[in-house]
């Protein structure tokens, strides 16, 4: 099976059945040995019982992550074709869930050249407003000062916005800077 890599379309789709995979494996480990020390003693009272009580704690924690991913969806992948096709020259990251101490913001993308990112998101309950401050302020606090960070609710506006982007880009012609990496790099960081 082909791994998704963090940052590319279809990861947390991809990442979701892994977690399916893994929960679902783990608690079969949990049953199979519990029902092992039950046909061997014929009763809930041996130390297999206690392993695999202690078993559900990974258990458990798998099927959080797995929980905590089904409300969000991948971006689709037609949309994923169109951005992918008109900038060619910037830096594109999707399939982000970000988090903040209040708020979870699922964000379908984000193109980011020099010190300008801009977002997509099609979550109804995302205020972009706040997304955009808490990525401006998570990059503030790594040092990374002097980013335009802007969030978008419509599709079509993020997609002039990223043309636009990419006009700059393809008359510089240069490729993505070390900055535009570590913005990146840090944005896949804060991403679940």
């Amino acid at each position: 099976m082909k791994k998704c890599v963090k940052g590319n379309p279809g990861y947390l789709h991809e990442k979701l059945k892994m977690e399916i995979l893994r929960t679902l494996l783990y608690f079969a480990i949990v049953a199979g040995v519990f029902f092992l020390g039950y046909s061997q003693t014929h009763t809930r009272k041996n130390l297999l019982t206690v392993v695999a009580v202690v078993g559900c704690l990974p258990a458990s924690k798998a099927l959080v992550g797995v929980l905590t991913r089904i409300p969000y969806h991948t971006i689709d992948g037609a949309l994923a074709q169109e951005i992918a096709a008109k900038t060619p020259h910037l830096t594109v990251i999707y399939d982000l869930i970000l988090t903040s101490t209040e708020k979870i913001m699922p964000i379908d993308c984000m193109v980011i050249f020099g010190n300008t990112v801009f977002g997509y998101t099609s979550g109804k309950k995302v205020n972009p407003q706040y997304a955009a401050s808490h990525v401006r302020e998570m990059l503030r606090q790594s040092e990374m000062t002097g980013i335009s960070v802007k969030i978008f609710d419509q599709y079509q506006t993020f997609l002039t916005r990223a043309e636009g982007l990419e006009n700059i880009a393809a008359v510089e012609k240069e490729s993505p800077t070390g900055c535009e990496q570590r913005i990146a790099e840090l944005i896949l960081n804060l991403s679940l």
